[in-house]
């Protein structure tokens, strides 16, 4: 079973993640910002993480860098909302500072479900690559 780590400052979003992921097969384990999000994926070595980026305490982007410190292939969905609409290009510079795959709010539990598979799959994609260049 694929364990998620789901990281967002609103307990009713991460319920929601939570929700459609465990009817997905997933098992999830929740944070509510990125320092016990770290702790837990230390801990815990999940196989996607889901990140919100604007958080009171520690931002996603911070949290971002800092996985990529502990796991760099780590698959990593960042999902954010209202500021996306008029900053379209973050969501772009988000990806190039380490994000697998980003995901503007409001979504539906299917675009989040393509989303993880893509990031999931990109992760695969490349344990291959790295595979079949040691041979």
């Amino acid at each position: 079973m694929p364990h998620a780590l789901v990281i967002d400052d609103d307990p009713l979003f991460r319920s929601m993640i939570e929700r459609i992921l465990v009817a997905s097969g997933f098992t999830v384990t929740l944070a509510e910002d990125g320092r016990p999000a770290l702790r837990q994926a230390r801990e815990h070595k999940p196989d996607i993480v889901i990140t919100d980026i604007l958080m009171p305490e520690m931002e996603g982007v911070e949290t971002i860098l800092q996985l990529r410190e502990i796991d760099a292939a780590l698959p990593i969905l960042a999902i954010s909302g209202g500021w996306c609409e008029s900053q379209p290009n973050l969501l772009k510079l988000i990806s190039r500072l380490g994000a697998t795959e980003t995901l503007a709010k409001p979504f539906r539990a299917a675009a989040l479900l393509e989303a993880v598979r893509k990031c999931l799959a990109a992760n695969a994609m490349t344990a291959g690559e790295r595979g079949s260049a040691g041979r």
